[in-house]
């Protein structure tokens, strides 16, 4: 079957190719790739495992919920539709690990855990999150502000303290309820990704029911091993740089430090391949373009960016999405063994399909109207520093974890798969 691309509102069947300026170290990691999709191809079961991939990019991922949600609704839609769960292999990076995991601990319940996903998303604040102990009246002076966030730095390794979202996990997603999915066979695996400060290496981490059974993998920048999932898993995962501080966890017999799995993500399909998915559905919240800001005249001053449009871009920089990169790699495998007929048949190939959902409007032009919901002493200090100005809602869009702002963001991503209601029962219910 070919490989989908659904980006946006665009559906793209991949025929042709299109030549894309690689550089050598990008070639040399795109062999590992295509290793990976022609095993993936190669491997033969019973069944067609189905795997959700959730990017990360903070406060965004309640699109995400949006779209599971709808998944769920349209499934039980569905003509003695079954209310099982309908993913076997689950693969998180950052807030898309936390998403993973919870939906993992709850995977016994069925279509419910997504519900029960959209409530946890419902009750959740920033403070739940992170905190910022600064005094409220620093947004009257910038160099007081600068001064406060560097104290701020020393004390906790970051400009924020995330040790809110610690304790939130530890109550809201129970390691039993992993392990009790995975034992029953409703689910195969939850992975999920961090990226090694330490080394430079970007780690995934997975879970299974059978230990033995589980193949490690190594690639140039890139492994993934088995782990029992845990709390300090999950905070490394989604450990955003600079906002919030790294967490130290075992590899290779030695502690390394961990931050945010987006980071060096190269392959993001690569780890629901090598667990035997046949079929993904991948959700971003990415955008390599901000339409907003294309033509945009300059300041009055023609100063050129903001300090918040700079940070902006670092941060899409950091949770920028791979996945169309993978994608077309997938589709590239695909088309040359397809054209080799008779060394397909042989070789019973079957081609990973794969199925794309990202948001259709500018989350940044979103988060803008938030950007007041902010905690008090976050919005004062981010304001002083000019964070804020331009296209500050670029930065505030991954902090922004407030009901308005994710209500906002549940609706677009509800909205976005209704339009995709065809293709994600294709992918969901084909055999």
């Amino acid at each position: 079957m070919p490989v989908r691309e659904g980006i946006g509102t665009e559906w793209l069947v991949y025929q042709g190719e299109q030549a894309l300026p690689w550089s050598a170290a990008s070639v040399h990691n795109a062999r590992m790739t295509i290793a990976t999709i022609i095993h993936a191809g190669l491997r033969h079961s019973d069944q067609s495992t189905v795997a959700l991939v959730l990017m990360g990019g903070g406060a965004r991922t309640a699109y995400q919920v949006g779209v599971l949600r709808t998944v769920a609704s349209l499934l039980q839609e569905q003509p003695g539709g079954s209310r099982r769960f309908p993913f076997r292999v689950l693969v998180g990076t950052s807030a898309g690990a936390i998403n993973a995991a919870f939906l993992a601990a709850r995977a016994m319940h069925g279509l419910q855990a997504f519900e029960e996903l959209e409530e946890f998303w419902g009750r959740l604040r920033s403070t739940d999150v992170y905190r910022l102990n600064i005094p409220s009246w620093v947004h009257f002076n910038r160099w007081v502000a600068a001064l406060s966030l560097s104290r701020h730095v020393r004390t906790h390794g970051a400009i924020l303290d995330n040790m809110p979202l610690a304790g939130m996990l530890r109550q809201g997603i129970p390691a039993t309820g992993i392990e009790a999915a995975l034992r029953s066979r409703t689910l195969d695996a939850l992975a999920v990704s961090a990226s090694s400060y330490t080394s430079g290496v970007h780690w995934t981490f997975c879970q299974t029911a059978n230990r033995d059974a589980f193949q490690a993998w190594a690639r140039p920048g890139r492994r993934g091993e088995f782990q029992p999932m845990t709390v300090e898993h999950l905070m490394a995962s989604s450990a955003i740089p600079f906002l919030f501080p790294s967490t130290p966890l075992r590899v290779d017999g030695r502690q390394e430090f961990f931050g945010d799995g987006s980071m060096r993500q190269i392959a993001p399909l690569s780890p629901a391949m090598h667990l035997g998915a046949k079929k993904i559905l991948v959700i971003g919240v990415g955008q390599p373009e901000r339409p907003g800001m294309v033509g945009a005249p300059l300041p009055a001053d023609n100063r050129g960016p903001t300090l918040g449009s700079m940070a902006g871009h670092v941060m899409a920089s950091v949770f920028h999405d791979t996945l169309q990169a993978d994608v077309e790699q997938t589709k590239r495998v695909t088309e040359t063994i397809n054209q080799l007929a008779n060394a397909a048949s042989a070789m019973r190939y079957q081609a990973v399909d794969v199925l794309a959902i990202a948001p259709t409007d500018s989350l940044d032009a979103l988060a803008q109207q938030y950007t007041n919901d902010l905690p008090p002493a976050v919005r004062h200090a981010l304001a002083a520093l000019g964070m804020l100005k331009g296209s500050g809602g670029a930065l505030a869009s991954y902090l922004l974890f407030e009901p308005a702002f994710v209500r906002s963001l549940i609706a677009m991503g509800a909205s976005d798969a209704v339009a995709r209601k065809d293709e994600l029962l294709a992918l969901l219910l084909d055999e």
